[in-house]
């Protein structure tokens, strides 16, 4: 990596968001036009690594990370999800039966890997000093103009950048997709995220188990072991807004009970390592992924509730799609043409995977009853039906391959 000289400079593709996909991201569009005359910027603060949550990465995001050279360095950290199991953990009249999807059913080691965002931010981050090819800003963007030829941004520290192409992952509330004219669809849910970690009794065998609750999903998943305590796990827990008070200052004893009996003691005795983080929960989707010299990767361009381990991995989807694209040699990676494609291949994808997120969490918080017969019904058949079993596993860790065969 080079570190960005006084004066202003021009860089073909700038980069502008240092979370993991934006750096995911540098990464990927350094290798996609590797060899081509073009110049990657990542402008984005370089902060400390202390990000406590965790991220489930499915596979064909451990692939694109093997592939950067990133994953070897990060997998003796990390837990494997074999098995995602649902269950119906509520008290309503209907109830959807238990199922297993289990990665060994379609020839897979695991889905994916659950991995701390310290020890990926780390390694991707070392990764980035690593890659001569990419040009790092430690500073803040913005758009100073969006010209017929070029953006200028603008950074914090008083430089300025000239590229043909921002791709922006400066997250939900994003500067560059304001200033390119993008708009989005937003909207809220009557739901708050408590995130935790917790070690147990009982083994998780690579299970990661989301329990469907009248206030939405309880999600617990595999943590790796760490010296003292082989058993642990990170739990993804939904509740109504006018609980988050008390249970955030509760006695970690008193919280260690509620996330047991939540798990209806399937992993034996808890007890939670920390107070929880508590995230309130929204949607967001933006209208085009792709305009102005300026496409959307990552929750610039979607954002909704943590089910199904979607967030990230789709965010690598954007990423993936881009550098497809930007692997043709193209004079002007930021003209019209690009942006264009690369919104219609997301187009293909994004909604979809919103609609069917907001479909699934809403079916949860109804008590109407046809809408539990039919979530009841759904889940039965997939557990019944081999083939569509395996479609929609497929279909979950992001990969066309279920449809092909």
């Amino acid at each position: 990596m080079r570190s960005s000289p006084e004066k202003s400079m021009s860089h073909s593709i700038c980069v502008v968001g240092g979370g993991l996909v934006g750096l995911v991201a540098a990464l990927q569009l350094s290798a996609a036009v590797s060899g081509q005359g073009k110049t990657i910027a990542l402008v984005a603060r370089r902060g400390a690594s202390n990000d406590p949550r965790t991220t489930a990465m499915l596979m064909p995001a451990i692939d694109m990370l093997d592939r950067l050279g990133v994953w070897e360095a990060i997998k003796p950290l990390t837990a494997p999800l074999r098995t995602m199991r649902l269950i119906d953990g509520s008290k309503r009249l209907i109830r959807a039966p238990l199922t297993d999807f289990n990665a060994g059913e379609i020839g897979q080691e695991a889905f994916g890997y659950n991995v701390p965002n310290a020890d990926m931010i780390a390694a991707l981050e070392e990764q980035i000093e690593k890659n001569s090819s990419i040009t790092r800003f430690d500073a803040l963007a913005d758009v100073q103009a969006i010209e017929a030829e070029h953006v200028r941004l603008m950074l914090d520290d008083g430089e300025t950048i000239e590229t043909k192409l921002v791709v922006a992952a400066d997250g939900r509330q994003s500067v560059m997709r304001e200033a390119a004219g993008i708009t989005t669809k937003s909207w809220s849910y009557p739901q708050t995220a408590l995130v935790l970690t917790f070690s147990h009794s009982l083994p998780h065998n690579d299970v990661s188990a989301e329990f469907h609750t009248e206030t939405g999903p309880f999600t617990q998943v595999p943590l790796p072991r760490r010296e003292g305590f082989p058993n642990r796990s990170s739990l993804v827990w939904l509740i109504e807004p006018h609980r988050v008070e008390d249970l955030m200052a509760a006695d970690l004893d008193d919280l260690s009970r509620l996330v047991e009996n939540g798990l209806q003691s399937s992993l034996g005795k808890c007890h939670v390592e920390a107070a929880p983080v508590a995230i309130p929960m929204s949607g967001m989707s933006a209208t085009r992924f792709g305009a102005n010299r300026t496409v959307l990767v990552g929750e610039t361009g979607h954002v909704f509730p943590p089910i199904g381990a979607q967030g990230f991995n789709l965010g690598v989807s954007d990423v993936a799609d881009l550098a497809a694209i930007l692997e043709n040699p193209v004079d002007d990676p930021g003209s019209h043409v690009v942006t264009d494609r690369y919104n219609r291949k997301r187009l293909l994808e994004v909604p979809a995977k919103t609609a069917g997120i907001d479909l699934l969490n809403r079916s949860l918080l109804t008590d109407f009853l046809p809408v539990q017969f039919a979530r009841a019904a759904g889940l039965s058949m997939l557990g019944a039906i081999p083939g569509l079993k395996k479609l929609a596993m497929w279909q979950g860790m992001g990969s066309s391959r279920g449809v092909q065969r």
